[in-house]
């Protein structure tokens, strides 16, 4: 394949004389074709299309006038033809592309609106193979990379967010496209060929069952650009990716300033946190700062259960994330809005507790009409410098495992029920971390050290500022169990946690030490469970 430089200079003004629509997506249609028309632009189209602006009353050639040949194959065919490319790739100053064009008969395409066959939708809505692969567009992406790389020459259309801008731009102009728009809008096209090859490429490996394939493609469509990133010297951007699981990016913020980076980030972990806890179960709140748990409690209700994740740390609790696993109620509303929050999230919200929230004007409410799965499956993606590392969602439960009791004596009901709850935070918490929980709440949470003995004296000390705080004689660490994300490599971490008064231990096992932890767990009359599961989360 040669590739020839365009030697001439690109046009600023290119006039738009014909227009190609062919769109799955019909809203906004009738009143942009409309404009169109008014500005004396040729409208060509394909058929569902072509019957909807006829329909309107508009004039509307088919798209076989230019070819000279009909749709065939139930519609798979008809545009890939060298009428269609060649009115979309042929460079007007080029005098060969020119004489080209006038032997064969080739018009020119100032403008392509073209929107995909949704693809993305029809794989979320569960449909079968035989559907999906029909929704697999060929001749929209190949007309929106050729009307996109003959930009010099063409505008294309992707979107019918964008038609109100193009008529803008049109009637500003005289009817006139711009370089700077053409090229910005080129750079849509391509962002969304992309997104959409991505899709079903994704698709396929899905359905082959290949986790690792040979070629992996991220895609998003831009929700919101943010002020800032982390810090304000970074920029940032909230992108969604069509997954229809419940939680920040599917939510509804019915108030409150709009979400930061950070915001997002530490919503999306106390969402996923609370997700964990059955609402059919118990009620359960999790309060999340800085991405990680400062308190989390069940309870009969969300008024206890917030009361109890509050206590465990109060202090860091100040400007944090409160997340629900039912429906925000006036009581819970109350009580929440007492301490400085920046965002609620929660499945529902009674109308009662949603005008107690709007009295705090910059307090985000989010609504995300559902729970998400701690079991369903899932991707995570990380950047690294030249690279990306993939991996599954960890949706590890651990209702779910075979515990294996390896001290002499079994935790009791009670303190087996307080184990589930503890590992079952300490899955949210960054490594290495040490939960200590007593009656369904936590009371220390170690996160984030480089030794799991640090985690286990943090907790503790913050369960002794609690205390203080409340008034308590002792702190709630005497009595309560401990979980660790990962096994315990000495048994100094152990150790600490007796000191702080643990009576029972759950973590996953595993350690070339095991032996000598256990033995130290039965020297103090500890009872210890092993998961066989690790739950790093870095």
């Amino acid at each position: 394949m040669s590739v020839k430089a365009n030697a001439s200079p690109l046009p600023d003004r290119v006039k738009v004389r014909r227009a190609l629509i062919s769109v799955s997506d019909k809203t906004g249609l009738e009143e942009f074709a409309k404009g169109l028309a008014g500005l004396g632009v040729e409208l060509v189209s394909t058929g569902g299309t072509a019957k909807s602006l006829s329909s309107a009353g508009l004039a509307v050639r088919d798209v076989s006038e230019l070819t000279g040949f009909p749709e065939i194959m139930d519609g798979r065919v008809k545009t890939l033809h060298p009428g269609v490319h060649g009115g979309l790739l042929g460079i007007r100053d080029d005098a060969a592309h020119a004489k080209a064009m006038e032997e064969h008969g080739i018009a020119g395409i100032d403008l392509l609106v073209v929107n995909l066959y949704p693809f993305e939708a029809t794989r979320a809505s569960g449909a079968s193979q035989e559907t999906i692969v029909e929704n697999i567009d060929i001749g929209g992406p190949a007309m929106i990379r050729a009307g996109a790389k003959n930009h010099g020459y063409v505008a294309v259309v992707v979107d019918p967010a964008d038609y109100a801008a193009v008529l803008a731009a049109l009637t500003g102009t005289g009817g006139e496209t711009t370089l700077a728009f053409r090229r910005e809008l080129a750079a849509r096209a391509y962002g969304r060929t992309a997104a959409y090859d991505a899709a079903v490429s994704s698709w396929f490996a899905e359905t082959l069952g290949e986790t690792t394939p040979k070629r992996f493609a991220v895609a998003g469509e831009l929700a919101e650009a943010l002020r800032y990133g982390e810090n304000p010297h970074q920029w940032a951007g909230f992108y969604r990716n069509g997954e229809a699981r419940p939680g920040v990016a599917t939510a509804r913020q019915l108030q409150g300033k709009a979400l930061s980076y950070n915001n997002i980030n530490d919503t999306d972990a106390a969402f996923e946190l609370v997700g964990e806890f059955d609402p059919a179960r118990s009620a359960a709140v999790a309060i999340i700062k800085h991405a990680n748990p400062c308190g989390v409690a069940e309870g009969v209700d969300l008024v206890t259960a917030y009361r109890a994740a509050l206590a465990c740390d109060p202090v860091s609790a100040f400007g944090g994330i409160v997340a629900l696993n039912r429906r925000l109620d006036a009581a819970s509303a109350e009580e929440i809005v007492k301490v400085f929050t920046e965002v609620i999230i929660a499945p529902e919200a009674d109308d009662e507790a949603i005008a107690i929230v709007a009295a705090k004007k910059n307090l985000r409410l989010l609504l995300t009409g559902g729970l998400p799965d701690p079991r369903a499956p899932g991707r995570f993606v990380k950047s690294v410098a030249g690279g990306l590392l993939v991996q599954s969602r960890d949706n590890g439960v651990v209702d779910d495992l075979d515990l294996k009791v390896v001290t002499k004596r079994a935790p009791s009901a009670a303190e087996l029920a307080d184990l589930r709850f503890a590992f079952r935070v300490a899955k949210h918490v960054k490594s290495n971390t040490i939960v200590y929980a007593r009656d369904g709440a936590t009371v220390g949470i170690g996160a984030g050290q480089m030794s799991r003995v640090d985690s286990a004296r943090i907790a503790a000390r913050k369960a002794e500022d609690a205390a203080k705080a409340a008034g308590a004689e002792k702190p709630a660490t005497i009595g309560s169990v401990v979980a660790s994300d990962a096994f315990f490599p000495f048994a100094d971490g152990l150790l600490s946690a007796v000191e702080a008064g643990a009576t029972a231990v759950i973590q996953p096992g595993g350690s070339m030490r095991d032996d000598e932890v256990i033995a130290a767990a039965d020297e103090h009359g500890i009872a210890m469970v092993m998961t066989g599961m690790r739950h790093f989360r870095h």
